[in-house]
């Protein structure tokens, strides 16, 4: 067998061990059947609250990703917010911008409303919609999480 490919097969073997638990070792069991890491960063509060009353949550772990359709119905509050996992302090200036829109169904004269493109941890905006639309994210290399809060 050429070096190369034992090479190769013993890299194979060594990556797939290192994906198996550890027999008799749960310090890093958070003990519901989690992993618990100590540079995990949690849940941005806009993914881990549940939605109110009238509220749209949507949430996404990549890009591209196409959600819904949702009905809306008025003046929102929308929140945005993308995180990095691995890496609580990771400053989203220097990272791909977020990029989405409200996208109405295939064949609908309304056009497309631009709703977030930023290279940033977070923003906000009012927008007023109605209707039925996709939230269609395009662009983004983190989880994101974008929530519409009616106003009144």
């Amino acid at each position: 067998m050429p070096r190369c490919l034992v090479i190769a097969y013993a890299l194979v073997v060594v990556v797939a061990a290192a994906g198996l638990p550890g027999c008799g070792d749960d310090a890093g069991s958070a003990g519901d059947g989690s992993t618990a890491t100590t540079s995990a960063a949690p849940l941005p509060v806009l993914a881990s609250r549940p939605a109110a009353k009238g509220e749209i949550v949507v949430r996404g772990a990549s890009s591209p990703a196409t959600h819904g359709p949702y009905t809306f119905a008025g003046r929102y509050l929308v929140r945005f917010e993308q995180y990095a996992p691995e890496d609580a302090a990771l400053d989203f200036s220097g990272q791909t911008p977020l990029t989405a829109t409200l996208q109405p169904h295939a064949g609908d004269p309304r056009g497309a409303k631009p709703l977030i493109e930023g290279a940033q941890r977070s923003g906000r905006r009012e927008l007023d919609v109605r209707g039925r639309y996709f939230v269609d994210v395009s662009f983004g290399d983190f989880p994101y999480v974008i929530r519409f809060t009616p106003r009144k």
